[in-house]
């Protein structure tokens, strides 16, 4: 699995309080359900299994269980608002149904027609999404460093987000309207943690700027760069004659290792727009074609499998 999460951006924006644990669980439905196929119908549940939950987030298989009996607890009553493009508001649950099988060490859930909505294509219409992959957040300890680390893939693209509202922003982080009322502690107890996490453990650096009305902060904008690529794939990339991988690399491998490449987060600064993963992965393959491009290319091509020899 590419363990790549995708959801729409009016998911993404939506008003949401998950906890961390259940935010993990819907990340991870999220993955298996768009994999697999299964909890995206209620005739076929997914199954999230606790040793996957604690391999992919680096907890023990105890924290593992307590995460997924918790899910069975709360998760289904959690609601979450999005706001339509005529100004509505729809209201939802993230799953329909939640079974926690004790002992097997899973629970199974399905996804509700809201959610699948925001996580998949309908009709064959494209949507704009806002995707990443899960490691890059799996170290992540708090909320809301993943809440905010989903807020700005949105803007992936650019690097730069608009002005977030400071009480929308709240909401949209999942902080509670009685939590962190004063502003010292919400930067200090919710937003530089998050960055501080995000900056520690993701593909990406962040920084935010405060708007003011007056001598009020009225809302955070940020603005955020991908890490530079390892030394190790440029040193491998002095050892080996480049322009000769270019000559034999073969079509069909061109189209392979563009579909690689195009989930490769640090990839990000190529993407175009709002473009899907499809059409990233073909304009990957064009560039690919050209011997500077490929040169470009050729550390990212490493880095997802390509062999130099």
């Amino acid at each position: 699995m590419t363990d790549l999460v995708v959801k729409s951006n009016k998911l993404v924006q939506a008003l949401q309080t998950l906890t961390l644990g259940e935010t993990r669980l819907i990340q991870l439905a999220i993955v298996d359900a768009r994999e697999t196929g299964n909890g995206l119908s209620s005739g076929q549940p997914l199954e999230l299994h606790a040793s996957r939950y604690a391999k992919t987030f680096n907890v023990s298989p105890d924290a593992a269980y307590l995460a997924l009996l918790e899910a069975e607890e709360t998760l289904f009553k959690r609601q979450f608002t999005i706001t339509n493009d005529d100004g509505s508001l729809t209201k939802s649950r993230w799953i329909q149904d939640a079974n926690y099988q004790r002992g097997e060490g899973k629970i199974c859930v399905t996804l509700t027609r809201v959610v699948v909505e925001h996580v998949t294509k309908i009709d064959g219409f494209e949507q704009y999404f806002t995707s990443y992959h899960l490691r890059q957040t799996a170290n992540f300890k708090s909320v809301y460093a993943v809440r905010l680390y989903e807020l700005l893939m949105q803007w992936k693209s650019v690097g730069a987000t608009p002005v977030y509202e400071l009480n929308k922003f709240r909401s949209q982080l999942g902080v509670g309207v009685n939590e962190y009322a004063r502003m010292e502690a919400f930067k200090r107890r919710v937003l530089e943690v998050a960055i501080e996490q995000i900056n520690e453990f993701s593909d990406i650096t962040v920084a935010y700027q405060q708007q003011k009305q007056g001598r009020s902060i009225s809302g955070f904008s940020f603005t955020f760069k991908r890490k530079k690529v390892s030394n190790q794939f440029i040193e491998k990339n002095k050892k080996h004659d480049v322009a000769d991988l270019y000559s034999k690399m073969t079509d069909k491998q061109r189209l392979f290792f563009a579909k690689k490449l195009s989930e490769l987060p640090e990839m990000g600064r190529y993407s175009e727009g709002n473009e899907s993963y499809q059409q990233f992965a073909i304009r990957i393959a064009e560039m690919l074609q050209d011997s500077k491009k490929f040169q470009k290319l050729f550390p990212y091509l490493q880095k997802v499998g390509f062999q130099a020899t």
